[in-house]
């Protein structure tokens, strides 16, 4: 392997934060420049205790592990009889190592401490997998990923202090052959003509955050801001406390569309602590919240606040996840967490791969928000009245 220090690997060595989030497509050269940097800090510092981590050694074993051997002999600094082939162990002069394991391994998470980490591909690592590492390490924390869809890099670190956050995409891979640079943008004209082609376009060339395949509400569009000529409906909340959040989600009318705007999202939250909020924020208008919590209604209703149960009905998730669907829908830019949820909430699949009419993933507080009141706003004709139980 001929070893070339890229666009990819001169912006990555720029990077100062402790966490270091890269996101790319396809052919960014993010595995190779990150290896680069770590194989030549390691060289170059005594002591140094670098873990990278992937979802399983079988993965490992096809990407990060066979890209840094082929580094090292590129570069003429491969020695057979520094690498322990049974640890995945590469020990270099200086006293420093980089070793390689994967989340599969529990006792590697919970086990040794680290002075630095490099997580590959972490779109396909548990975020509990990720905080076990975090924890462990002292220094810098590496990440990359293909942006397929919304995950816990985006809920959890995005936007964070002393983290940076890149994108990537085959152009600043100055070393890629041109035959592969033209397959890729092939994809660039599929793209106008197929969905599928659109969105791998949108992950895989341009390095942007795409949909997962059999998404339940595939067809919401971003806006940047509220108009001005809107019709603020009503709100809908769902309940949560120590696991789930509490999310608030406001509802416009907008021509002959509608628009979400995430309100509220947050754990940990009493109902004193709601009726704080919803008056600090001087909210008057009807909330439509969840059934399940007649006691939280009731005691929300007491502090002054016009909030009353949804009317669930038989299949009520998937009737709200179709009453979405059937209407033009926008999502404004600053609802992140509801971006999130809508393109991680996909439909189940039997043991044949036929797809159920009932969704999976991640329990999606916003998008349940978001049901409760379109559903009571388009089709229950008693909203409002429900106070007293």
């Amino acid at each position: 392997m001929q070893v070339k220090k890229t666009i990819a690997f001169y912006k990555l060595k720029e990077l100062q934060s402790r966490i270091r989030i890269v996101k790319g497509g396809t052919s960014a050269s993010k595995t190779i420049s990150i290896l680069c940097l770590l194989i030549n800090y390691a060289i170059n510092n005594r002591g140094k205790e670098i873990s990278v981590v992937s979802e399983s050694i079988p993965h490992l074993r096809r990407g990060a592990l066979k890209d840094f051997l082929s580094i090292l002999k590129g570069l003429n600094r491969y020695n057979d009889s520094q690498f322990n082939k049974s640890t995945l162990k590469y020990s270099f002069s200086s006293g420093s190592y980089i070793e390689f394991f994967s989340t599969d391994q529990a006792d590697k998470l919970r086990g040794a401490r680290r002075t630095d980490l490099y997580i590959n591909e972490c779109n396909n690592v548990p975020f509990d997998a990720y905080t076990q590492l975090a924890t462990r390490t002292s220094g810098t924390i590496w990440l990359d990923y293909n942006p397929s869809n919304l995950f816990w890099v985006d809920k959890e670190l995005v936007g964070q202090p002393d983290t940076d956050y890149i994108t990537l995409t085959y152009k600043d891979n100055n070393a890629l052959p041109e035959s592969i640079v033209k397959e890729i943008e092939k994809a660039k004209e599929k793209a106008k003509t197929s969905t599928y082609w659109a969105n791998w376009w949108k992950v895989y060339g341009l390095g942007e955050t795409g949909s997962l395949e059999g998404v339940c509400i595939p067809d919401w569009k971003e806006i940047d801001r509220i108009p001005e000529d809107v019709r603020l409906m009503a709100y809908g909340m769902d309940f949560g406390y120590s696991v789930d959040p509490t999310t608030l989600i406001a509802l416009y009318k907008w021509n002959d569309a509608y628009i979400y705007d995430e309100v509220l999202y947050k754990k940990g939250m009493l109902n004193r602590d709601i009726s704080r909020f919803l008056t600090e924020q001087d909210i008057k208008e009807n909330i439509v919240a969840d059934s399940a919590e007649p006691k939280s209604i009731v005691e929300l209703q007491s502090y002054g606040h016009n909030v009353y149960p949804v009317s669930k009905g038989r299949d009520s998730v998937v009737y709200g996840i179709n009453l979405i669907n059937q209407n033009e829908i926008y999502v404004t830019a600053r609802s992140k967490n509801l971006k999130r949820e809508l393109q991680g909430y996909v439909w189940s699949k039997d043991k044949e791969g036929n797809t159920l009419q009932k969704p999976t993933g991640e329990h999606p507080d916003c998008i349940d928000a978001a049901r409760y009141v379109l559903t009571d706003q388009l089709e229950n004709p008693n909203k409002g009245e429900y106070f007293i139980y």
